[in-house]
């Protein structure tokens, strides 16, 4: 059942990946309309609204409905791809995949996310810059200064960078297309109902924790290629190692600190949401100028993940057929 649904072909895995960057660089995310990460979070917040009334056994209503729309979306996913395959033929199922691979990982809608904020800060228009960065993270953003605005928007960038880029792409080298599009899922679950407040601290208990599972290799695999990608790009690799080490614990996330310290020492910047950590307080927080290192750094790390990817499937080509 498992390699029914979870198909692991490399050569269709990496012209896959081809495709969906290809999609990404030129197009960016599709419309909402038929984006089926947009789609299954609509969904969510239907069953959020409506499960938020249950009284009790919360916690099992949270690992019901996160296990079995994981198992349907899997299922669904490795269905489509099949059945387009039969109808279209190779090239279809590679374009359709491509496509659905696409929508699981964004690299180039997380600097379209991030243009407004910086825009506004050249600008001096703090409340600008304040609105644009409360629709990229939780916390609340209304008297955030430059500065602390500055280092949300560059941890935005370090943990999107796992959870928007490593990890799906992570997922589909390990179980395909389903794979990536089952930790999107995961995440998506997560960004909705794993919260902590009263409402959904037992019923986003399971997702939650399914989230930090899912993301807990590629969060560590991360912040390693950042020491790489930091010395490539001309930062300080050095002391990203040393911030790296010292305080990817501070965070109350067990996932987050990795990429976090490590953006902090790579760019020699203070990074600080009140009430709940501070990496690399040696440093000052970050200006505006800043948030453009923390792209070249997160653009840095892909590239360096996915040619190490490509690398990878192109070996295993190679053993599967007997040539090494």
């Amino acid at each position: 059942m498992v390699t029914t649904i979870f198909h692991i072909d490399p050569v269709s895995q990496m012209l896959m990946l081809i495709i969906a960057l290809i999609f990404d660089l030129l197009f960016g995310e599709p419309p909402e309309t038929i984006h089926p990460t947009v789609m299954v979070g609509r969904i969510i917040e239907r069953f959020d609204s409506l499960l938020r009334k249950v009284k009790t056994c919360k916690k099992m209503v949270g690992f019901l409905l996160t296990s079995i729309t994981l198992i349907l979306i899997a299922y669904l996913t490795s269905t489509i791809l099949e059945t387009v395959k039969g109808v279209l033929g190779q090239a279809g199922y590679l374009i359709v995949g491509g496509f659905i691979l696409k929508t699981t990982f964004a690299v180039k809608s997380m600097e379209l996310h991030v243009n407004p904020i910086v825009e506004a800060l050249e600008a001096g228009d703090i409340q600008a810059a304040r609105r644009s960065l409360s629709k990229i993270v939780r916390r609340d953003t209304e008297q955030l200064d430059e500065g602390l605005c500055s280092s949300a928007t560059i941890e935005s960038i370090a943990e999107s960078t796992v959870d928007g880029i490593i990890s799906p792409i992570f997922y589909h080298l390990l179980l395909g297309v389903p794979g990536a599009v089952v930790f999107r899922v995961i995440n998506t679950f997560d960004s909705i109902v794993g919260y902590k407040d009263k409402e959904h601290i037992e019923l986003g208990w399971f997702p939650a924790k399914a989230d930090t599972v899912a993301n807990y290799l590629p969060a560590r695999l991360t912040g390693l290629i950042m020491v790489i990608a930091s010395a490539i790009v001309g930062f300080d690799w050095r002391n990203c190692v040393k911030t790296l080490l010292s305080e990817h614990g501070k965070t109350e996330s067990l996932n987050a600190g990795w990429p976090m310290s490590a953006m902090a020492g790579s760019l020699k910047v203070q990074l600080w949401k009140i009430g709940s950590y501070k990496l690399a307080e040696e440093f000052d927080l970050p200006k505006r100028k800043d948030i453009g290192s923390a792209i070249k750094m997160m653009k840095a790390t892909t590239i360096i993940f996915i040619t190490g990817a490509f690398v990878k499937l192109i070996l295993i080509f190679f053993l599967i057929r007997g040539e090494i």
